[in-house]
C-alpha cells in the first residue's frame, strides 16, 4: 500500500502481546475475562482473543454487539445502558446469542416486560465514584428494588452488578490507581452481601485498563472488561499504566506546510482522524499525539508533540534540527492521546506487511 493521506497503522505483534498478557493475568486470578471491544471494533482482532480460548466480549453498542454476532460471537454484554429505543433491534439479536444488557431504571425494566420477547440477562450499572452514570453504590434501597423488579420479570434474568471505575483516568499516580481498584472492589463486595439472598449467584463485574493492568488484588471479583490494554495509549503511558513500546497504533500523517520563523509544522491529520482527548505532557503541556521515531515505534530523544488540532489540522512546534529533518510530503507517525476514539474515527488499519485489518466502522 502507498500511503497518500493519514492511515492507521498497527503493530500486530505488539497489539497480541497485551492480549496475551491480560489474558494470563485473569487466568492467573481465576477471573472471567471478557475484554471489550470498543477498542478495536475488528474481527480480524477479536480472532486473536478466541486464538486465546476468549469466548465472552463486551461491546459499548447494539450495532457493535450485531456486527461480532455475525462473526461468530455468542456471549455478549452491552456494557452501555439500554436504550429502550432500540428494544426490537435488541429482541433480534437476544434470539439468537446470549445477551447480557446493563439497566439503572425502572422504566428499561418496564419497557422490556412490554416489547421484548426473549431472554436476557440483565447487570445492574453500579457507580462505586466515578459520577459518570449508574445507581450509586450506597444507595441499597434503590438497587435491591430495581433487582427485584428485574426478577419480577419473566424475560429478564438478573445476572449481577457491573461497574466501570473510570476515575482512575484521572489519577494522579499509580498508587491512586490501585487505591481506586481496592475501593473499588470493597464497595462492589460490599453491596453484593446486602443484597444477596440466600447466597445466591451475584456476579461482579469491573473493568478498566488502568486497574486491570496493574492491580493484583481481586478477591471477590468475578469478571473484568478491560478494552483500551488492546493498544493502550499515550494517556496510558502518562498514568504509568503502559510503556511507550506497549504501544501498538500510531497515525500515519503526511507533512503540508513548514513555517520556519514560526517553528512549526503542519500535517494533514487533525480532530476528526486523531480526536480531541488529550494527554498531559508536563509543565502542564496538553498534546493530542507524540511523533515517533521512523525506526517503529519508538519515541526520540527529544518529543515532538502535536500541540495543537482543528478539524484536519495537526500543528507541531518543532526544533531547528526536527525542521531540517522533514520535508513537505513526508509521513510522520503519531502515538495517540486515546486510542479508543482515534481507531473509531479512522477505521481500517494496515500493518507493516501492507496488510489490511478490518474496523467496524470501515
Amino acid at each position: 500500500m502507498t500511503l497518500t493521506k493519514p492511515t492507521l497503522l498497527i503493530d500486530p505483534e505488539q497489539c497480541q502481546r497485551n492480549i496475551t498478557a491480560m489474558t494470563q493475568k485473569a487466568r492467573q486470578h481465576g477471573l472471567i475475562f471478557r475484554p471489550h471491544f470498543k477498542t478495536h471494533q475488528s474481527r480480524k482482532i477479536g480472532q486473536w482473543f478466541r486464538d486465546r480460548g476468549i469466548d465472552k466480549i463486551t461491546v459499548s453498542s447494539v450495532d457493535m454487539a450485531r456486527y461480532f454476532s455475525q462473526d461468530g460471537w455468542q456471549d455478549i454484554t452491552i456494557a452501555f445502558p439500554l436504550n429502550i429505543n432500540e428494544i426490537p433491534q435488541i429482541d433480534q439479536l437476544a434470539a439468537t446469542i446470549n445477551l447480557h444488557l446493563t439497566l439503572l431504571n425502572e422504566e428499561s425494566v418496564e419497557a422490556l416486560h412490554r416489547s421484548l420477547h426473549h431472554p436476557v440477562e440483565i447487570f445492574i450499572k453500579i457507580d462505586t465514584g466515578s459520577k459518570r452514570t449508574g445507581l450509586p453504590h450506597q444507595n441499597v434501597r434503590d438497587i435491591l428494588h430495581l433487582k427485584e423488579k428485574i426478577e419480577q420479570t419473566p424475560q429478564l434474568h438478573f445476572k449481577g452488578l457491573l461497574a466501570h471505575p473510570g476515575h482512575t483516568y484521572q489519577a494522579n499516580s499509580r498508587e491512586e490507581i490501585l487505591a481506586i481498584h481496592r475501593q473499588t472492589r470493597d464497595r462492589m463486595v460490599a453491596l453484593r452481601d446486602k443484597i444477596r439472598k440466600n447466597n445466591e449467584p451475584i456476579l461482579l463485574s469491573v473493568g478498566d485498563t488502568p486497574s486491570n493492568t496493574l492491580a493484583d488484588e481481586f478477591e471477590g471479583i468475578d469478571e473484568i472488561r478491560p478494552g483500551n490494554f488492546v493498544f493502550y495509549d499515550l494517556q496510558q503511558y502518562k498514568l504509568q499504566v503502559c510503556s511507550l513500546s506497549d504501544i501498538a497504533v500510531a497515525v500515519a500523517c503526511p507533512v503540508v506546510a513548514k513555517h520556519e520563523d514560526q517553528g512549526r509544522i503542519v500535517v494533514f491529520g487533525g480532530a476528526v482522524h486523531l480526536s480531541k482527548d488529550t494527554f498531559m505532557d508536563g509543565r502542564p503541556v496538553y498534546g493530542y499525539g507524540v511523533i515517533m521515531n521512523e525506526n517503529g515505534w519508538i519515541i526520540p530523544e527529544q518529543k515532538v508533540i502535536v500541540s495543537k488540532v482543528s478539524q484536519e489540522h495537526g500543528i507541531l512546534n518543532v526544533s531547528p534540527y526536527m525542521m531540517k529533518r522533514v520535508s513537505i510530503g513526508d509521513f510522520l507517525g503519531i502515538l495517540p492521546a486515546h486510542s479508543c476514539l482515534t481507531a473509531n474515527l479512522m477505521g481500517s488499519y494496515w500493518d507493516h506487511h501492507q496488510n489490511r485489518y478490518d474496523h467496524m466502522r470501515g
